[in-house]
């Protein structure tokens, strides 16, 4: 499927689009639960959505192609540690691209869009945490500028 530039919108997440984010969430889940061995089974709630939408510190996008919503990503100021050169960075989180519309320059615009509003604020240093085996996921982040940064190692005892 080929995209018209002028038919994707991105805007600002808001109460009404809740539905069809929590239903993006679930499919984000499923989408890591490979990667990850100590998700429980179920439905899981990375974020208040509906908590994030309303902060200050948050800006919570959604991408539509055609008035339909297909994709969305959040980034949040948050503090850098005490011993870190810069007092605040930006987060990025909940990014998502319905699987068919993967592959389209969807993901960059909305990196892009979350790049300017952490710039906006004055900002500079921009995060994300993706699994180390995600490999599709790791290079579309490498594509828009990110680079591999910590690795968090986990190990099961008994």
């Amino acid at each position: 499927m080929k995209i018209n530039e002028k038919d994707i919108i991105t805007r600002c997440a808001t109460k009404a689009d809740l539905p069809e984010l929590g239903k993006f969430l679930q499919m984000l889940v499923d989408a890591e639960r490979p990667f990850n061995p100590t998700l429980k089974d179920g439905e899981i709630f990375y974020y208040d959505l509906k908590t994030l939408i309303a902060d200050e510190q948050t800006i919570v996008l959604v991408i539509e192609v055609n008035a339909e919503i297909v994709g969305c990503g959040y980034a949040q100021i948050r503090s850098a540690k005490d011993y870190e050169r810069h007092e605040l960075f930006g987060y990025l989180g909940f990014m998502f691209v319905k699987p068919e519309f993967r592959g389209m320059g969807i993901n960059k615009l909305l990196i892009n869009d979350l790049k300017q509003w952490v710039l906006s604020k004055g900002l500079t240093e921009v995060r994300l945490e993706v699994y180390h085996d995600n490999e599709a996921a790791v290079k579309a982040y490498e594509k828009v500028g990110f680079k591999k940064f910590l690795t968090t190692m986990r190990c099961d005892i008994s």
